[in-house]
């Protein structure tokens, strides 16, 4: 026998912003959808402030599941059948209050909305549909909206969510098949790639739409995007970043996102639980990686292959590119193309493009390019000004590597105390220390 238990709207939030703490899915970007003067909030990509906690989870948005039930028994997950934990759903009705009423109070932008499932796929998605359509239509909420698509829908709700919501994303889970199959075998690569593949193909249709008729509705304006974990089975990273290519050209995802695993059940498949906590540093690197495939032009097989299938530990991958590949260097900054330029370590893409424009009016020395943004203390090894290094170098691996880490090539700080507490939006919160920008088998 069940026992239902009744909960005000505040015990609910407590719970069910808890329960959404590890979907880290989160990104209010690329969509412009401007205010037209008759309802509640704005999309306009100006208009959408972030705030990150020291992880670089994004707190702009009430994060919160529908409920934290659910029919299936993924063994990775805290929301897992057979787990003993507190239960709760809210309501439509309850979601868009409280989306309304902390949008009043400026503090939210928008809804990022996930849910466990509760009886059935199609169950769970009828009761997210009726709860964005309220929002949309009856609340005038002109606000981003990042929803989670439950596959195995079916897709006629996929379709119609996808006119409401400004993102969508369906969480792969894990890197491969295999282990989808040893962890989450309720779930299956087919259910979750299909409505991947239909956000894709209804997309594309609306597009063709909008050219004919600029007043049509926008489907998932601010595309689709994915998330893995990472660190609960035994994928190397060569194979994550092999997945992570393919779904960016298979399904032209906006984002894959990375989730390190962390121990919250104790099963036999799991990792063993250790005094060093989820694998946060392989989750930057692998970020880093992302970066470097969406704005950098690398390709998968340039950064890691299957006799070396895991990043360095001591360096970012661009710059362990680099070391294993010094025939490419030194550069001449003044001649060199723009994707050579990416590939310098301390040459990001803005400070690439600044080199191209500038040096069309002469040529440029050190520090010009240290004006540009260019972080000399790491390119200074890779380039040269006017044919002369900045000063006498060795082009040696070990001699780079060396004076690299003599210059203290740091981790990211905090990366071994970094908590997964999920913040509250009732918490003071003051924030410390630095922030790192996101450059941070289908």
């Amino acid at each position: 026998m069940r026992i239902q238990e009744s909960m005000t709207m505040y015990e609910k939030l407590n719970i069910l912003t808890d329960a959404a703490k590890y979907d880290v899915a989160c990104t209010s970007s690329g969509t412009a959808r401007a205010n037209d003067g008759t309802g509640m909030g704005s999309c306009e990509q100006t208009g959408i402030c972030h705030s990150f906690s020291a992880d670089g989870r994004c707190i702009s948005l009430l994060k919160i599941l529908y409920t934290n039930e659910c029919i299936y028994d993924c063994k990775y997950c805290i929301n897992r059948r057979t787990n003993d934990v507190r239960r709760a759903s809210f309501t439509p009705d309850e979601v868009c209050t409280l989306t309304m009423e902390f949008y009043r109070r400026n503090y939210i932008e928008g809804l990022f909305l996930s849910s466990g499932i509760l009886n059935s796929p199609d169950y769970t998605m009828e009761l997210i549909y009726a709860t964005l359509y309220k929002l949309r239509r009856e609340c005038n909420f002109q606000g981003y909206i990042h929803v989670k698509a439950i596959p195995g829908a079916n897709q006629e709700l996929v379709h119609r969510i996808g006119f409401l919501a400004d993102r969508m994303s369906v969480n792969l889970e894990l890197p491969t098949a295999e282990s989808l199959r040893l962890l989450a075998p309720h779930k299956s690569r087919k259910n979750i790639l299909a409505p991947m593949r239909l956000v894709q193909s209804k997309a594309a249709q609306n597009r063709q739409e909008i050219q004919v008729y600029r007043n049509a509705p926008r489907f998932v304006p601010a595309g689709q995007s994915t998330q893995m974990i990472i660190g609960a089975t035994p994928e190397t990273d060569y194979q994550i970043m092999q997945v992570t290519e393919a779904l960016y050209q298979k399904f032209e995802l906006k984002r894959v996102f990375f989730s390190a695993f962390v121990h919250v059940n104790e099963d036999a498949t799991l990792p063993a639980r250790t005094d060093k906590g989820p694998p946060l540093l392989r989750e930057h690197r692998l970020y880093q990686a992302d970066w470097l495939l969406r704005y950098y032009h690398f390709q998968a097989d340039e950064l890691l292959s299957e006799e070396s299938p895991n990043f360095n530990v001591l360096f970012d991958p661009k710059c362990n590119w680099a070391l294993k590949h010094l025939e490419y260097f030194p550069v001449e900054i003044n001649r060199a193309d723009y994707k050579m330029l990416l590939r310098v370590p301390g040459i990001g893409y803005k400070s690439a493009t600044r080199i191209v424009k500038a040096r069309r009016l002469g040529n440029l020395n050190f520090q010009d390019i240290k004006k540009m943004g260019v972080v000399l203390k790491r390119a200074l090894y890779f380039i040269t000004c006017g044919g002369k290094m900045m000063y006498p170098t060795k082009i040696e691996e070990d001699y780079i590597t060396r004076n690299l880490l003599n210059a203290r090539e740091r981790l990211p700080e905090g990366i071994d105390g970094m908590s997964y507490r999920q913040l509250s939006l009732f918490d003071d919160v003051r924030f410390g220390g630095k922030f790192y920008e996101d450059g941070l088998c289908v």
